[in-house]
């Protein structure tokens, strides 16, 4: 599996602050709809390998789910499949909420 690139929420920020980033949750639907990291699209991470296509091989990608595990696969798996600029949200949702930070809805 390919080397996953880990990020944290204040490098999540400069990214942003840089230029257009894709935000991908990869946690499941009822996880969601606790709440997003605004502008996120939402992929669960099983649905992965069908879907991945939809997204932009050489788009700077962010990947989170509730706490960086899923988000880590999903970094090593797309790393596979040629996507080359995938960051994992270290601590995710968790590490975001934690921050005080706040959740959108989805849609």
């Amino acid at each position: 599996m390919a080397a996953v690139n880990q990020i944290d929420i204040n490098e999540l920020e400069r990214l942003k602050q840089a230029g257009p980033v894709l935000l991908l949750d990869v946690r499941t639907d009822a996880e969601v709809e606790r709440g997003v990291i605004a502008g996120a699209t939402h992929i669960p991470l099983h649905l992965l390998p069908t879907r991945y296509t939809e997204l932009k091989p050489d788009a700077i990608t962010v990947i989170y789910c509730q706490s960086g595990g899923r988000s880590a696969q999903a970094c090593g798996w797309l790393g596979d499949q040629g996507f080359e600029k995938v960051f994992n949200l270290q601590g995710g949702v968790t590490a975001w909420s934690r921050e005080g930070l706040p959740l959108a809805t989805l849609g």
